[in-house]
């Protein structure tokens, strides 16, 4: 595609942008001298001179001195001179939005692909791709597009849109959403310094840049987002937007709301054992970043501000919760609309984290991948107030993990899967969660969305198969010792029918789930169990399944006190719009009026290439009682007796 001319648009009024600086400021006082004469053009060849040798200004994002380009970002940065904007992820190859750019062409019907096309991607690998080759037509398109976005996405005022019918609604309300402002606050800082010293980057250009960068701060400080990351990430580049730009007249207060707003958030969003309140690890992540990145753009322009030292307890609790749920391959449980997060990228978060927390040694030890620090000396921790009970023997590959998730209601992102977990066993993740797969959109996406939040989509206990009509879960008891763990929790999930979980570590070495689901109500009680992707060994009459690795890395499932067993959809979404099918069950049993449902589940990790060898028996002691339960497992002869009592 041929490079178009530059937009032949009024700019921005060079006097109105340069009463917004001060121009007291050291290093402005040809500024103020020529616009004190009232020559802004001068007065904006002398401010473009300012910036291209300013020192003492930081920015904690791109090196734009020394930009590292990967392949990937190269073929973004090319697409995006031929208008294919990289946008998300989940839809490659990427859209062709015309020669003459349609900012308003929405190819799926996906809320996503239109809200993040407004945070021009494909911008940062332009500039990238500008200084590792030179060339000015990157530079160039920049600007082009730059202008364009800036021509055909004017600022309106939206308080008044409501989300109903998306076909309709103007165009800023995608353009203007205070997460995409600020998403673009950030990512323009890095755009700044990539292109600065092109011959492109033209006085004229400057002003137009700071009239449009001051309109997103200035509407960024005035609309925030009423709670959740989108408000955490808003107040984080309203900071950096402070930070990085100090000659604006309202640096100084964008810099103090942004610090406010995460010194109140860290104590609201927070848990006191160190959860983020959305219950999603992914988020969970993402806030710590926010929290860090927030304190790195302060420290590195000397405005360290009001951060108390409970800042960063919280951020340090939050690091310590990360690392314990996390398995041995360094991958997070998926829960929520957490995706799959692999070892390089959870190398990178451990190696950030270690400058705020340098004498945590476990810390230390993952982000050294073990050449230095020491793992903690536990295995098996809980954090109640966010509802996560994480059963292992170690944590090395080796290692059997469970991690439970059995909390409070949370937030927008987490779903309706109280009393799921994940199990990983011998470097194999035997029930990776469901997923997401997608986020919110017109009707037929949002049918997607809600087949993997659903309740029979999670290892859990349905009634009817409806999902649960309350999300919220209580502790009823956690003991952790050398010899094993145990993890009682209750859930009131439906009108009439309570779901208690009781799960054992038996012996550090195999669990034992013992659910009771006791209460007025009558219908179809069941179990679901989603395995990972394979082809198991199935046993209807026995009511087990197992899988059959040849490395021998293998489980067994089986299940009693259900009277039958069935084969059911199973999806496991690592990625957005990425599914991958696999096997999954319910174990069904008719619950009549004001009696009890009571399953026993044992998972036997296994080194045998047949694990449905094993002969595995289970039976309750005893009539149910609200005070406890007592049980048996035998396993090839041997028998353990089990018990709990509140």
């Amino acid at each position: 595609m041929a490079l178009l001319p530059a937009l032949a648009l009024k700019g921005a009024d060079a006097g109105a942008v340069l009463d917004r600086l001060d121009l007291s400021r050291p290093g402005l006082e040809k500024v103020a001298e020529y616009h004190k004469q009232g020559n802004d053009s001068l007065a904006s060849v002398a401010l473009l001179d300012y910036f291209k040798n300013r020192t003492g200004v930081k920015s904690v994002g791109v090196n734009a001195q020394k930009p590292r380009l990967t392949k990937e970002e190269r073929r973004w940065a090319d697409e995006g001179m031929e208008h294919k904007f990289f946008v998300h992820k989940g839809y490659q190859p990427s859209y062709f939005y015309g020669d003459d750019i349609n900012w308003q062409y929405w190819p799926v019907k996906d809320n996503e692909l239109r809200w993040q096309l407004h945070r021009t991607k494909w911008w940062v690998p332009m500039g990238k791709a500008y200084r590792v080759t030179g060339d000015e037509k990157y530079a160039a398109e920049w600007i082009h597009q730059y202008r364009d976005w800036v021509k055909k996405n004017p600022l309106t005022e939206f308080s008044g849109i409501k989300d109903k019918n998306m076909e309709n609604v103007d165009n800023v309300y995608f353009a203007w959403r205070p997460l995409e402002v600020c998403d673009r606050l950030e990512h323009q800082i890095e755009q700044f310094e990539l292109f600065l010293p092109s011959e492109h980057f033209t006085p004229e250009f400057l002003i137009d840049f700071l009239d449009n960068y001051h309109r997103h701060a200035d509407f960024a400080n005035s609309h925030y987002s009423k709670q959740g990351n989108h408000l955490l990430f808003e107040a984080q580049r309203v900071i950096f937007a402070g930070s990085f730009f100090p000659e604006f007249k309202d640096a100084a207060a964008w810099r103090k709301a942004g610090v406010d707003i995460l010194n109140r958030e860290i104590a609201k969003q927070v848990l006191p054992d160190g959860v983020q309140f959305e219950l999603d690890p992914g988020y969970h992540m993402a806030a710590v970043g926010i929290f860090g990145k927030a304190l790195r753009m302060m420290d590195a322009n000397g405005y360290r501000g009001e951060f108390p030292d409970s800042y960063l307890d919280a951020m340090r609790k939050m690091v310590e919760f990360t690392y314990n749920i996390a398995f041995p391959d360094y991958t997070l449980p998926m829960f929520s609309d957490n995706k799959l997060h692999v070892k390089p990228g959870m190398l990178s978060n451990y190696r950030s984290w270690r400058k705020f927390f340098p004498k945590d040694q476990a810390l230390r030890y993952l982000a050294t991948e073990g050449k230095k620090g020491k793992l903690p000396d536990y295995t098996s921790r809980a954090f109640p107030d966010g509802g996560f009970y994480v059963m292992r023997n170690g944590w090395d590959s080796t290692a059997t993990v469970m991690v439970l998730k059995a909390g409070p209601k949370g937030e927008w992102h987490n779903q309706f899967d109280n009393g799921t977990f994940e199990l990983w066993s011998g470097g194999r993740n035997f029930f990776p969660d469901s997923g997401s797969f997608i986020y919110g959109g017109d009707e037929e996406v949002l049918k997607q969305r809600e087949w993997f939040r659903r309740t029979a989509a999670h290892n859990t206990l349905t009634l009817d198969d409806k999902t649960l009509e309350n999300r919220v879960s209580k502790l009823l008891k956690w003991e952790t010792s050398p010899s094993g763990d145990l993890t009682v929790v209750e859930t009131p999930g439906y009108d009439g029918l309570t779901h208690r979980r009781a799960v054992f570590f038996v012996d550090k070495k195999f669990y034992v789930i013992a659910d009771e689901a006791y209460g007025d109500a009558a219908g179809d009680v069941a179990l679901h169990y989603q395995l990972l992707p394979c082809d198991p060994l199935e046993n209807t009459v026995k009511k087990s399944v197992s899988t059959a690795f040849a490395d021998g890395n293998n489980i067994t499932l089986r299940v009693f006190g259900a009277d039958r067993m069935e084969a059911e959809e199973g999806w496991t979404s690592p990625a957005y719009r990425v599914k991958h099918a696999r096997p999954a069950y319910a174990f069904r049993t008719d619950k009549k009026a004001g009696k009890p449902a009571r399953f026993i589940t044992v998972i036997y990790p296994t080194d045998a290439a047949n694990p449905a060898t094993h002969d595995i028996k289970a039976s309750y002691k005893g009539k149910p009682s609200a005070t406890g339960a007592t049980l048996e497992v035998t396993i090839d002869g041997r028998k353990y007796p089990l018990s709990y009592t509140l």
